[in-house]
C-alpha cells in the first residue's frame, strides 16, 4: 500500500511542477510590467504571489 501511495504522490508532483513553473513565469512577466508602469500595488502583489510559488516549488522538490 505504501508503494502505491508513494507512486501516486510522485505522479502528482511530476504533474504539478510544470504548472508551478508556468505560474512563476507568468507572475514574473506581470511583475516586470508592473515595474515598468511603476504600479507599486501590483508589484507588491506579484512579489507576494512569487513567494507563495517559491515555497510550493521547494515543497514539491523536497517531496
Amino acid at each position: 500500500m505504501k508503494r502505491v501511495m508513494d507512486s501516486l504522490r510522485k505522479r502528482e508532483v511530476m504533474e504539478r511542477l510544470p504548472v508551478v513553473k508556468m505560474e512563476i513565469d507568468y507572475e514574473l512577466m506581470t511583475l516586470f510590467e508592473a515595474m515598468e508602469d511603476q504600479d507599486e500595488v501590483q508589484v507588491k502583489e506579484s512579489k507576494e504571489r512569487l513567494e507563495q510559488l517559491r515555497k510550493e516549488w521547494i515543497h514539491l522538490q523536497v517531496s
